[in-house]
């Protein structure tokens, strides 16, 4: 039991440091899982992988409340409005991740978490990242997310879709369709995380449903504890996260995914991960 509150507490600990970067969390803890094994039972490793991403999620939540929550006293009705009009376009952009995640959730868990895949998926988005960071132009870009249209909103959806595939980064694709369609690099982040919130409860509540009795009450236990582990260390980055992002860009993140992508490669082909 020590031993495996000890991985939960390594894995946890990748979750809650890299949810909000785009460097891919779920990546990291396929790859992470490789080497520590924390179950034989892949029901529960991918629900784990899953569910926990939630924990982290929720102190998104926490950290941006006043912005979130629109029955606030300390409003005035016409904040209120804007907030409320926030999370309609926030649950409109999250439509086509739903519409196909309940087509194609088993499809992925099947065939794709798979450290391969991960080191496709890290290189090729590395590459992305550092090409849109080179050629951007210096714009503010849209700051209130407010005033996103619905065609905007609707593609940010799209390219969150993008992330079902692991290795990815939810954050990650998200960002890089807010600034492509007109947002500013700390607007994007803003409502990537925002947008997490309705997706990552969808997404868990699918996995739940799909597990059933499947776990046993140690399985459920030890995601329990994960839950609650990765929102203490999400909620420990998400503030550094955001003061970095306002003086520096994501090259570094892209390095970081196409060197981690040729690690992955290398091992995977020599046998030492799958």
């Amino acid at each position: 039991m020590i031993f495996d509150i000890l991985k939960v507490t390594i894995l946890s600990l990748i979750e809650g440091l890299t949810e909000f970067i785009p460097v891919s969390s779920t990546g990291h803890m396929i790859i992470a899982d490789s080497f520590l094994r924390l179950s034989d039972n892949e029901i529960f490793v991918n629900a784990f992988k899953i569910i926990i991403q939630l924990g982290a999620i929720m102190s998104v939540v926490v950290y941006f409340w006043e912005q979130l929550w629109p029955f606030s006293k300390k409003l005035e009705k016409k904040e209120s409005g804007e907030i409320i009009l926030k999370w309609i376009k926030i649950i409109i952009a999250v439509l086509p991740a739903v519409i196909l995640g309940l087509l194609f959730d088993d499809i992925i868990d099947r065939y794709f978490f798979n450290s391969l895949v991960v080191a496709v998926m890290l290189v090729f988005y590395g590459i992305i990242l550092i090409w849109i960071e080179t050629n951007r132009k210096e714009t503010k870009g849209i700051s209130d997310i407010g005033s996103l249209s619905i065609s905007k909103i609707i593609g940010i959806g799209l390219f969150q879709c993008l992330a079902m595939i692991p290795g990815t980064s939810r954050s990650a694709v998200t960002i890089i369709g807010g600034v492509f369609l007109g947002l500013s690099r700390v607007a994007a982040t803003e409502f990537s995380f925002f947008l997490a919130i309705p997706t990552m409860t969808g997404a868990t509540l699918l996995k739940i449903v799909k597990i059933g009795t499947k776990l046993t009450g140690y399985e459920w236990f030890l995601i329990s504890v994960g839950f609650v582990m990765s929102f203490i260390f999400a909620y420990a980055v998400i503030k550094i996260f955001m003061n970095y992002i306002k003086k520096h860009d994501f090259k570094i993140f892209g390095y970081y995914r196409i060197v981690l992508g040729i690690i992955v490669f290398i091992l995977y082909f020599k046998g030492v991960i799958k």
